[in-house]
């Protein structure tokens, strides 16, 4: 769409180092011999998946997509007040219009006003390369009949790859800004552009079709193909029969869910048909993996930090086995300039001064306590039923919270500090008025995140020095997200808890407790599973512990229509005094007073902040384009 649409993909623009229909200006300033001809670019399985590949570097890394890069725009996260410019800083403040270059924007992962698929972080962005990507695989789909000198099975790997990104691209834009045009040939240069926008269903139906395809034509170890044979060993992020899946799978719950049915039948319940057909995706997924006829399983708890972070590795991407979709790794040292040093205050790292914590009502409503029960509304108060303490509110929690979230008193510096001064900082000071609350640069909120980065990183144990080879990649979609949707898929279509799909013979509630039991948990409490409106909102709390501050949460609140309500517009800071003895060796046993939470922001969110405006340019260009409600 907008200029992209109109230069790129309605534009003759052949993409990669293959094809050269140009001007006879540009045509002159290139050699004879650097010409390939179409013929020649499609015609065998090397050339033709030399053409393929560009379509991985147009996936975008959402985490390394600017200098300072923010990704996470629900009520899970706040940044520093030195962070203005960031899209969720606009976000915050209603101002949904920063998603684009155009108004201001840009920094983000959303729109950088080029197309650019090389690697680094300022190039690339969702919306330009993804209607590149859509153009590309057209163009691969109509020049399949050239691939001649080709197996069966390499013909199907072309073209399941083609189907796959086509569907990926437009699915990846349709859950931002609901239903558009589904672009599935190569627009020629002259046509006049009248493509009306679908709805979101009839766009959703159209991905569907496109992930079955390429789900039935690909297989679920490039290692085992014979074309793959040639690249063993470096197949594992080559799209697969299982991520076709999981990405089938996550469409049809999208469309399912509340805000999507609204859009299409103005009902704002779950479609269960939707539901009962994502399930069966699922459950189809998820036996595969049982069986362990996939490359994926769940990863110990203990090994959790190598799915988003390596070190010492010598750059190892990271994901381990659970990891099944991610970005391509923008060059060693790249995540170390940036996410790295944006979880822990200036006062103890090196880099910018814009940092990012969890909200204090994030943590509360949904870190719950290890034996699997929530916190109390007011964390003022003592829970008979869940052992909370309001004194002690470090004990006994989810084991998540601890490897998620540095609080007050865990010990951060590992290492010796030769300046003397700063050994008060060696601990976590977040208590009310410590030296990590500096409001510009460290935590507004009382809490940090250490999900995606080592303690260590930071100026004095030096984690982040380009020896030590620390390399950060947060996927886009793994398994334990397969489970949780898979849960949800079969709540709501089979319209109970406790019912397996008719693919799989887990439950809701038993995916839920395979997720729990690996962190340490106690299952689903019983009171939990009665029904499906009792069930509901703890699915959607175990989502937001298991999958927190990894990009899902804006999307879930806007497909659940929770966007725009308390408590989702609200983000609170945790306020609190240290009293008696200090305890270095173990913070969980360091006696707090006063503990209460104080609102720093409320979102001012109407019913337009369910999707995204699109651009002026955009539906400026025909009268079928039509803008979001309300922008």
């Amino acid at each position: 769409m907008n200029n992209y649409l109109k230069n790129i993909i309605k534009g003759s623009f052949l993409v990669g180092l293959f094809l050269s229909v140009t001007s006879c200006e540009d045509y002159l300033e290139r050699s004879p011999e650097s010409i390939i001809s179409e013929e020649t670019a499609f015609q065998n399985f090397t050339n033709f998946q030399g053409f393929t590949e560009e379509l991985y570097h147009c996936i975008p890394n959402f985490t390394l997509s600017y200098w300072v890069s923010a990704w996470n725009f629900g009520e899970d996260e706040i940044e520093s007040t030195a962070g203005t410019f960031t899209v969720s800083y606009n976000f915050d403040r209603g101002n949904f219009w920063a998603w684009q270059a155009e108004q201001g924007g840009g920094v983000g992962w959303f729109d950088k006003g080029n197309a650019s698929t090389i690697n680094g972080h300022h190039a690339k962005a969702l919306w330009p390369l993804a209607w590149r990507g859509i153009r590309k695989a057209n163009l691969g789909l109509e020049n399949l009949n050239r691939l001649t000198d080709a197996t069966a099975e390499e013909r199907d790997l072309i073209e399941s790859q083609l189907l796959f990104f086509r569907g990926w691209f437009h699915f990846q834009l349709i859950q931002y800004f609901g239903g558009l045009p589904y672009i599935d040939y190569v627009l020629p240069s002259d046509e006049k552009l009248r493509l009306p926008r679908l709805t979101y269903r009839e766009s959703a139906d159209r991905v569907a079709e496109d992930l079955r395809r390429a789900a039935d034509l690909l297989p679920l170890n490039w290692d085992n193909t014979s074309a793959g044979k040639n690249t063993i060993g470096k197949n594992t992020m080559r799209i697969n029969k299982a991520m076709a899946l999981g990405y089938l799978g996550k469409n049809l719950l999208w469309a399912a869910s509340p805000l999507m049915n609204f859009t299409d039948t103005g009902s704002e319940s779950y479609d269960t048909e939707y539901a009962k057909k994502a399930a069966e995706v699922f459950g189809e997924l998820l036996q595969l993996i049982e069986s362990g006829q996939t490359l994926y399983s769940l990863m110990p708890f203990a090994q959790k930090s190598n799915l988003f972070y390596t070190t010492g590795q010598n750059w190892a991407m990271p994901g381990g086995t659970e990891a099944m979709f991610r970005a391509p790794t923008t060059g060693a040292n790249g995540s170390n300039y940036q996410i790295s040093k944006q979880f822990m205050p200036l006062l103890i790292s090196q880099g910018d001064a814009t940092m990012f914590m969890p909200t204090a009502n994030y943590v509360h409503d949904n870190y719950g306590m290890a034996n699997g029960l929530p916190l109390p509304e007011d964390i003022s108060k003592p829970d008979p039923e869940s052992g909370y303490d309001p004194h002690y509110p470090w004990k006994g929690r989810d084991p998540r919270f601890y490897s998620d979230i540095t609080f007050d008193g865990v010990k951060v510096i590992q290492g010796s500090i030769p300046d003397q001064s700063q050994e008060v900082n060696r601990h976590a000071n977040l208590f009310t008025g410590g030296s990590y609350r500096n409001q510009s640069n460290g935590s507004r909120t009382g809490y940090m995140s250490k999900k995606f980065v080592p303690l260590k990183a930071n100026k004095y144990d030096n984690a982040y020095d380009w020896g030590t080879s620390l390399h950060i990649n947060v996927p886009y979609m793994r398994v334990a997200d397969i489970y949780l949707m898979y849960a949800e898929a079969a709540l709501m279509g089979y319209n109970s808890p406790n019912t397996p799909s008719a693919t799989f013979a887990k439950s809701a509630v038993d995916a839920v407790n395979v997720i729990r039991n690996r962190a340490g948990m106690a299952p689903v409490h019983s009171k939990f599973v009665g029904s499906v409106e009792v069930f509901l909102p703890e699915l959607r709390r175990e989502r937001a512990v298991e999958l927190a501050f990894e990009r899902h949460r804006f999307t879930d609140l806007r497909r659940w229509m929770l966007l725009i309500d308390e408590p989702y517009t609200v983000k609170t800071s945790l306020e609190m005094d240290r009293v008696g003895e200090f305890n270095y060796d173990d913070p969980t046993q360091n006696r707090v007073a006063n503990i209460r939470e104080e609102v720093i922001l409320k979102r001012p969110f109407t019913e337009r902040h369910y999707w995204l405006p699109l651009k002026v340019s955009d539906v400026s260009l025909y009268p079928e384009m039509t803008q979001n409600p309300g922008w």
